[in-house]
């Protein structure tokens, strides 16, 4: 089964979007002084020029970041001035998003004025070459990641990502306060952003509604005050869907737990449970049984499959079924 959710696909970011959010954790600084930070990183990659720069171009990566490292800037160096001109100069005009230079390695006055010319921004970085290939790739993957918006509260049980979904007013919420009561985190309340992100499904809470939790008859509760920082965490992994289900749909739930469901999210399909709510229930205690009973399922082990095959070898042993 999918839940029904726009997906949000990104096919480019700006030079300049990708300057602010990572030129702290990539030790980034623009060089240039004339340059368009609005040109379009369209690949989430990052590709070193030296081909290039000796002069093939054919398969040239050139919707993706260029990084100089010192093989680059050494090749560069063995040039003469008016070849160093002409090959730059191909580069430029290939319309290449962004130069990196790793290493703080500078360009030559002639080079930089030339990319002036053609106001392609140029940064540079104290980083080692592959240092700064690595981080910057992982950074562009998330930023290139799909992403959709899901409604429910998200909290982390005991190491297992659980969103927790359910028609209006069926106890989304006070669930997941029982829950954070008992040791959870709170990832998300009402509005949960899910992005497909180094092979996995990652949610998040908007930056304006982060720790905070709506309680009906009480209002915004700010988590964090109530019950301290270990109480809130910025992002888990989707791991499992619990459904608060209305008591009127007791029996028509799965009550052996053989068969495993399963709800579709930006492609992957999530381990799904559907946990009636009624007089007497504990939601957080049967939430926090599920969410364990997954753990153990990650791990190979099948509490209702184990089951299964004991009854299975009490009847072929003659038992018979009761």
């Amino acid at each position: 089964m999918a839940l029904p959710h726009k997906i949000r696909t990104v096919n480019a970011i700006t030079v300049g979007d990708f300057f602010e959010r990572h030129k702290t954790a990539l030790g980034l600084e623009l060089v240039s002084e004339k340059h368009d930070l609005k040109r379009l990183i369209q690949e989430p990659a990052v590709n070193r020029p030296g081909l290039a720069l000796a002069g093939f171009l054919t398969y040239f990566a050139r919707k993706r970041i260029q990084i100089l490292g010192n093989s680059e800037i050494s090749y560069l160096e063995k040039l003469t001035p008016m070849r160093q001109m002409a090959r730059f100069r191909r580069l430029c005009k290939e319309g290449i998003p962004c130069l990196v230079i790793s290493r703080s390695r500078g360009l030559p006055k002639h080079l930089i004025d030339l990319a002036a010319e053609y106001e392609l921004p140029i940064f540079g970085t104290t980083q080692v070459t592959m240092k700064f290939l690595n981080a910057a790739t992982l950074r562009l993957e998330n930023d290139f990641s799909p992403s959709t918006t899901l409604h429910g509260c998200m909290v982390d049980v005991r190491g297992i990502g659980v969103l927790i979904m359910g028609k209006s007013g069926v106890g989304k919420s006070e669930t997941a306060i029982g829950l954070i009561e008992k040791g959870a985190s709170l990832v998300a309340d009402d509005m949960v952003r899910v992005k497909f992100s180094g092979g996995e499904l990652m949610a998040y809470s908007p930056d304006l509604s982060r720790g905070y939790i709506e309680m009906r008859g009480i209002g915004i509760v700010n988590v964090a005050n109530l019950y301290g920082l270990a109480a809130i965490r910025p992002e888990k992994r989707l791991d499992l869907i619990v459904t608060l289900k209305s008591h009127s749909d007791l029996n028509n739930v799965d009550r052996v737990g053989i068969q495993t469901n399963t709800y579709d999210v930006l492609g992957e399909a999530i381990p799904h449970v559907e946990i009636p709510v009624a007089p007497g229930r504990e939601n957080a205690r049967m939430i926090t049984i599920a969410a364990l009973d997954q753990q153990l399922r990650r791990l190979g082990y099948n509490m209702a499959d184990e089951f299964n095959q004991r009854l299975l070898k009490h009847m072929s042993d003659g038992g018979g079924a009761s």
